[in-house]
């Protein structure tokens, strides 16, 4: 006789169980995001943001398929919820014009607890590089990030795609603890600035089995960074994977910490590279570096580290790189060179504590590959192709 006063229990318990997660499940499009790619959906995703920030609990925004036209958003906490998921079914498409923007596009920032999921991000970049003239002049206006993440802590980005941004797809900036997994990051090669992800003043960031191909570096890794792991990263084209630039600016903060492996380098004008430059107003260390396991096919320069860097015509050499590296180690790294210098060590201030181990790099061409280097004395360790420098 009491069996039925129980079932009854459970099925309300369940009943209310149900609404409960129902009532932490926001979808884009019931606040009248249309996804048909004419309309502009930024206030409504906006505003499924700001419902989903302010539920307690775990909550899921889900942006079904569609493709969203979109201008500048912000998706800014702290929220209520202990997790937010943004799940990304669709396509996020940027507006055209450059007047509506500042520095990025996309922006998600002062959160604790947030997941990024699938979905692609649309840049659609390619009208606005004329008007990048970065790469020719040092006061140059800066084109709009498609995401950026800014002041959040333990979040998780995985399955995303951003395709043809108008500067940087990724950057992150004053994030902790971040992992990055499973990103397709495409733009064409001589696209301008298109850096896969940037990172800075940002500690324990996490980047595993993404593909990049793009116009400049893959991964480029900031001033004031520690605790930047990486593995197995496919990057080319581009312009590899950079520690920098580093001291250019009044200010600029360490960079610690650093491990990068298994990481396959294709038809990329460099592998591995530190790169500050001359005539720093901060004096700063870049300490603590691993790379290892690495490929290289057809890349102009391997390994490098240039304290010469400098991308315009006219460049003053008037003093050494106020940056001091030191304990860095590239282990295990092999594979084919477009040019004959393979290792190209060149320091400023006397670099400390370099270690090359198992290095094998040939030249792809006539002749062999050789090393340079400057200010540099290393540890050579097992087999050494090329020679290492007198």
């Amino acid at each position: 006789m009491e069996a039925r006063p129980r079932l009854l229990l459970v099925v309300v318990a369940v009943a209310a169980a149900v609404s409960a997660a129902g009532a932490n499940n926001f979808n884009a499009k019931n606040y009248g995001a249309k996804g048909n790619g004419v309309v502009d959906d930024t206030k409504p995703l906006m505003a499924a943001w700001k419902a989903a920030c302010q539920t307690a609990g775990a909550v899921t925004l889900v942006v079904p398929p569609g493709s969203y036209h979109i201008g500048p958003v912000q998706f800014h906490g702290p929220c209520k919820a202990s997790s937010l998921t943004f799940q990304l079914q669709g396509t996020l498409k940027a507006a055209s014009d450059l007047k509506r923007f500042g520095n990025d596009w996309i922006e998600f920032g002062w959160t604790n607890g947030l997941t990024v999921v699938g979905g692609t991000i649309d840049g659609q970049g390619a009208a606005s590089w004329p008007f990048n003239k970065c790469p020719v002049r040092k006061d140059c206006k800066v084109l709009p990030t498609s995401v950026l993440f800014v002041n959040n802590q333990n979040t998780v980005v995985k399955d995303l795609t951003s395709v043809n941004p108008k500067f940087f797809h990724l950057a992150l900036l004053s994030t902790k603890n971040i992992k990055l997994m499973n990103l397709r990051i495409t733009a064409p090669g001589n696209s301008p600035n298109t850096d896969g992800i940037h990172i800075e003043r940002s500690a324990g960031v996490f980047i595993t089995d993404t593909r990049i191909s793009t116009g400049d570096d893959c991964i480029s890794i900031g001033q004031g960074n520690d605790n930047v792991d990486v593995a197995r990263v496919h990057c080319g084209p581009g312009h590899g994977m950079s520690v920098g630039s580093l001291g250019r600016y009044v200010g600029e903060g360490d960079v610690t910490r650093v491990h990068v492996r298994d990481m396959t380098f294709e038809g990329t004008t460099n592998g591995v590279r530190i790169k500050t430059w001359e005539n720093s107003p901060t004096k700063s260390n870049a300490a603590h570096f691993t790379f290892e396991g690495m490929t290289m096919k057809d890349v102009q320069n391997p390994i490098i580290i240039d304290q010469k860097y400098c991308p315009y015509y006219n460049c003053e050499h008037k003093f050494v790189s106020g940056v001091t590296i030191k304990d860095v180690t590239f282990r295990s790294i092999k594979g084919t060179a477009t040019t004959p210098v393979a290792v190209m060590l060149r320091c400023g201030v006397p670099c400390q504590g370099l270690v090359l181990q198992d290095i094998d790099l040939k030249f792809k061409g006539q002749g062999t590959t050789s090393s340079k280097c400057e200010n540099a004395k290393a540890k050579y360790v097992g087999y050494m192709f090329p020679k290492p420098c007198p």
